[in-house]
């Protein structure tokens, strides 16, 4: 009971938040329900006049043709006006599902650009994309039935009810007292339907998850040869949401069969009962025909409805997924009185720094460190050990857990997010292009920047030859993140451009010359180089070779600073970083007998 209790909390929360989006088209929800009404209305009238029209048929040459066509006339006006008024209608509730659907995605776009990474690291890509787009269309769909159907069928019950008590109270009570038979049916597939549909979403989200990783990751798969692991594991989940559908569609599909069982219970009483009124002079023949259609017409609705529901409950399952997403917590907002960074002049401080991803699991403990202006800081240990992590709270992805960050003595909380990440520049082994032009992703931290500046940047980076073989130059269009255009290591020369054009006064180089071969990678070497005299620069390498020049190195071990100092002075102490730059020039099975150790 308190389980039920709760999902009834839930569904109600749902359709209160879709009502308010719908409460901004006010004006057309109205307009809308006037049509609807406009349209039961004159569809309930021409049974009416069909009846009337019946009674003019006294027999053979008994029939009142002159009474029956002012009749058809009027019957042909109201369809009209009706299939107009079911027009505008439609137009009328397109605009509004569409819109709130416009509504709901922004805000929900909105979300994921102030959500915080730790939110976009615990959840799958394909399943996020799920719920912004899968989800969001489901829940149009069931909107749009909703607008379309729901308000009509309610109103022509109520309007069917009303004409047949006026027209025979002793049948329309007949009518009324199997009712609560349609309401039980209904209520019946609701409840079995909403957790299924939602459980069908979740389902869906997993595989669209699965499926957007491999085909991103398609030569990680292949490389491995893990094709067959992965269709078992994308068969796992198929089978799990073909046994959900399957459970979720059965019962929806109880609807029409059951409330067609209803609608010829009623038929069939209004037929016998209409008959033997009939037959004592209670009700005419004409009466009995409008009676029986509008009998007919009083439980088509219930089927409609018992269909819309069933759909609706699939709405608001993806609705409750939709609002999951909006609702979750933002990442924390600039102080109001957070100052804008300038003038950097790169003194970075870390005082006793705790973090970790999880709470449960410790990462960095008691992290002390102090970079003058100027300085290049290198930062190497082995894999896990929380080298990136470290440039993560220094570019504030991450907030630490306790401890403080200064940049040029203010605490980095302090400080508005835009200035602080303005004031570096970063090369990541990850590399990211947008879709556009070679200028454009150029030019994306300096879009003021003249072409000369563009092509000394290119050719710095050793990118610019590469750029000018390309069909159009700097002016070739890219695909997202390349395309298949460009290489591994010729996107990574782009990046290094990038920063190079924008010459911030921090650098973080987080293996930024991975993808890229030995002999370019000594040429960057030196512009590298050049780029850093005079701004402080944090280097993150895994082929220590990269980084003997460096003014400090840190070398880590499980979140903490375990030697610190020059590079001669560390392969003097022959501790740990000596033994890990050692590993790499000893053969591999050498190598990995001490890192394991």
């Amino acid at each position: 009971m308190k389980h039920t209790g709760m999902k009834r909390g839930l569904q109600w929360n749902v359709i209160k938040r879709v009502l308010c989006y719908i409460r901004r088209y006010r004006f057309r929800v109205a307009l809308s329900l006037c049509l609807a009404a406009v349209t039961v209305v004159l569809t309930l009238y021409v049974p009416i006049l069909t009846g009337d029209a019946v009674d003019l048929l006294l027999g053979a040459g008994q029939v009142d043709f002159a009474g029956i066509k002012g009749i058809i006339l009027r019957i042909v006006t109201a369809m009209l006006v009706t299939a107009a008024a079911q027009w505008v209608m439609n137009i009328c509730n397109n605009y509004i599902t569409y819109h709130v659907i416009e509504d709901i995605r922004r805000e929900a776009f909105h979300k994921l650009e102030i959500l915080p990474l730790k939110y976009l690291d615990a959840h799958a890509h394909g399943e996020i994309v799920s719920r912004v787009i899968a989800d969001v269309d489901t829940f149009a769909d069931g909107l749009l039935m909703g607008f379309t159907q729901l308000f009509t069928g309610v109103l022509t019950i109520f309007g069917t009810l009303f004409f047949m008590l006026v027209t025979n109270v002793p049948i329309a009570l007949v009518v009324v007292c199997i009712t609560p038979v349609s309401f039980l049916v209904a209520k019946f597939i609701a409840t079995k339907t909403y957790d299924l549909f939602r459980l069908q979403s979740e389902i869906r989200g997993e595989q669209t998850s699965l499926v957007e990783e491999m085909v991103g990751n398609l030569k990680v798969v292949k490389t491995f040869s893990r094709e067959e692991a992965v269709k078992e594991q994308f068969g796992r989940i198929n089978d799990r949401l073909q046994a959900c559908s399957l459970n979720a569609i059965f019962y929806s599909s109880l609807t029409n069969p059951a409330t067609r069982f209803v609608n010829s219970l009623v038929y069939a009483a209004v037929g016998v009962f209409g008959a033997f009124a009939s037959v004592r002079g209670g009700i005419s023949v004409g009466r009995l025909s409008c009676f029986l259609s509008y009998a007919n017409q009083y439980t088509k609705p219930f089927n409609e409805i018992s269909g819309v529901v069933t759909e609706l409950q699939n709405a608001l399952a993806c609705a409750a997924r939709i609002f999951e997403l909006i609702d979750e917590e933002a990442q924390i907002p600039d102080r109001e009185d957070a100052r804008e960074l300038t003038d950097v002049q790169g003194n970075v401080e870390m005082e006793h720094v705790y973090f970790s991803y999880q709470p449960e699991q410790k990462l960095i403990r008691d992290f002390n460190l102090s970079v003058s202006p100027g300085q290049r800081v290198a930062i190497v240990g082995p894999t896990g050990c929380g080298k990136t992590t470290v440039i993560n709270l220094l570019m504030r992805f991450y907030d630490v857990t306790d401890g403080c960050i200064r940049v040029d003595g203010t605490d980095i909380r302090e400080i508005t997010r835009g200035s602080l990440r303005t004031g570096y520049g970063m090369v990541l082994q990850e590399t990211w292009l947008r879709q556009g032009t070679i200028r454009e992703n150029l030019c994306m931290g300096k879009p003021d920047a003249t072409r000369e500046e563009m092509i000394a940047a290119a050719k710095a980076a050793h990118a610019h030859s590469f750029i000018m073989r390309l069909s159009d130059g700097y002016d070739t269009v890219i695909g997202e993140d390349g395309g298949g255009s460009l290489s591994q290591g010729q996107k990574q020369l782009l990046c290094i451009a990038r920063v190079m054009l924008c010459l911030p006064p921090m650098l973080i180089l987080d293996e930024a010359t991975s993808s890229i071969d030995t002999r370019t990678e000594l040429k960057i070497q030196n512009a590298f180089a050049r780029m850093m005299e005079g701004r402080t620069s944090f280097i993150v390498a895994h082929r220590l070779s990269t980084i003997r020049e460096a003014d400090v190195i840190l070398v880590m071990r499980d979140g903490n600073i375990v030697e610190q100092g020059s590079h001669e002075k560390l392969l003097e102490q022959g501790g740990f970083y000596a033994g890990l730059y050692n590993s790499q020039f000893a053969d591999q099975g050498g190598s990995l007998n001490y890192l394991q150790t």
